[in-house]
C-alpha cells in the first residue's frame, strides 16, 4: 500500500513538472427559457490542466432524491445543455451542477438553483412597422406597431408581456427609450422634420428578463407635413401677384382706351329743355365785332397785320 501511494505521488509530481493538473472549476454562466416550455443552460469551462477534459451537467429537482444527466448536449451548441418539453417542469426548482474531469482529477461548479418561470427571456418582438401620421390639428407623429414573439402565447394569458421601444435620429449617439406597458403600438411626438430615425423594440414577461432588441427599422420624417399649409398660402399669393401683373401690363398696352373702358367718364350736368346751341349765336356776334374793332384802326394807320383767330 505505501508503495502504491508513492507511485501515485511520483506520477503526480512528474505531471505537475510537465504542466499538467486537474481541471479548473467550471462556472454555470446562464440558464434561459424562451417560452416556459424549454430551457437551456450554458457554462464557462475552467482550465483543462493541459489534458483532455470532459464536462457533464447533472441536475436534480427539489424534493426528489434522483440525480439526472443532461438530456441534450448538442442542440444549443458547445458547453450547453438543452432541456426539451419532456424534461421541463414549471414551479419546480432545478439544482444544477457541471462536472469537469481529466486524468489528473475532477472539479465541480457551484450549484445553480433554477425556476423555469423566472428565467424566461423571450425572442424580440416581430413585424415592427413605422408610419408617419397627422392629427386633425395638423400635428405630426410617428406611429410604431409590432407583434409579440411567435413562440409566446399571450392570447391565453400564459404570458403577460411588457414592451419598450427606443429611437434616435441617424446622427445621434444616445437612444431615447419609451416604456409602453402591455401595448403593442405607440405614438411618438416632437420629431424633427427632414431627419431619419432608427427604431427598435424589445419585450419582457411578467417574470423574467428583457429580450434582445429587435432589428432596426428606419423612417424619414417628411418636411411637407409641417409646411403643407404654408405651401398652399404661398401658391395663392404667387397666383394673385401674377394676375395683378397681367392686369397692369394690359392697362399699359391699351392706355387710355383701357382706362376709359374700366373707368368711363362721368357725364356733365344737363338742364332739361335747354339747348346749348343757343349760346353759339351771341358768342359769334361778339367775336365778329371784336375782329372789326381791331382791323379798322390798323388799316387807317397802314399797319395791317394778320390777327390770328385764336379767340
Amino acid at each position: 500500500m505505501p508503495s502504491a501511494l508513492a507511485c501515485m505521488l511520483l506520477v503526480l509530481s512528474i505531471s505537475l513538472l510537465n504542466g499538467q493538473s486537474p481541471p479548473g472549476k467550471p462556472e454555470i454562466h446562464k440558464c434561459r427559457s424562451p417560452d416556459k416550455e424549454t430551457f437551456t443552460c450554458w457554462w464557462n469551462p475552467g482550465s483543462d490542466g493541459g489534458l483532455p477534459t470532459n464536462y457533464s451537467l447533472t441536475y436534480s429537482k427539489e424534493g426528489e432524491k434522483n440525480t439526472y444527466e443532461c438530456p441534450d448536449y448538442k442542440t444549443s451548441g458547445p458547453n450547453s445543455c438543452f432541456f426539451s418539453k419532456q424534461y421541463t417542469s414549471i414551479w419546480k426548482i432545478y439544482i444544477i451542477t457541471v462536472n469537469a474531469t481529466n486524468e489528473m482529477g475532477s472539479s465541480t461548479s457551484d450549484p445553480l438553483y433554477v425556476d423555469v418561470t423566472y428565467i424566461v427571456e423571450p425572442e424580440p418582438p416581430r413585424n415592427l412597422t413605422l408610419e408617419v401620421k397627422q392629427l386633425k390639428d395638423k400635428k405630426t407623429y410617428l406611429w410604431v406597431k409590432w407583434f409579440p414573439p411567435t413562440i409566446t402565447d399571450v392570447k391565453t394569458g400564459w404570458f403577460t408581456m411588457e414592451y419598450e421601444i427606443r429611437l434616435k435620429s441617424e446622427e445621434a449617439e444616445e437612444w431615447e427609450i419609451h416604456f409602453t406597458g402591455h401595448q403593442t403600438q405607440f405614438k411618438v411626438f416632437d420629431l424633427y422634420p427632414g431627419q431619419k430615425y432608427l427604431v427598435q423594440t424589445r419585450c419582457k414577461p411578467d417574470h423574467g428578463y428583457w429580450s434582445k432588441w429587435s432589428q432596426e427599422k428606419s423612417i424619414e420624417i417628411p418636411n411637407d407635413f409641417t409646411l403643407k399649409d404654408t405651401t398652399v398660402w404661398i401658391i395663392v399669393a404667387v397666383l394673385s401677384a401674377v394676375i395683378c401683373l397681367i392686369m397692369v401690363w394690359a392697362v399699359a398696352l391699351k392706355g387710355y382706351s383701357m382706362m376709359t373702358c374700366i373707368f368711363p367718364p362721368v357725364p356733365g350736368p344737363k338742364i332739361k329743355g335747354f339747348d346749348t346751341h343757343l349760346l353759339e349765336g351771341p358768342y359769334r356776334v361778339w367775336k365778329e365785332n371784336l375782329h372789326l374793332d381791331l382791323i379798322v384802326p390798323l388799316k387807317c394807320s397802314g399797319e395791317i397785320q394778320q390777327i390770328p383767330d385764336t379767340v
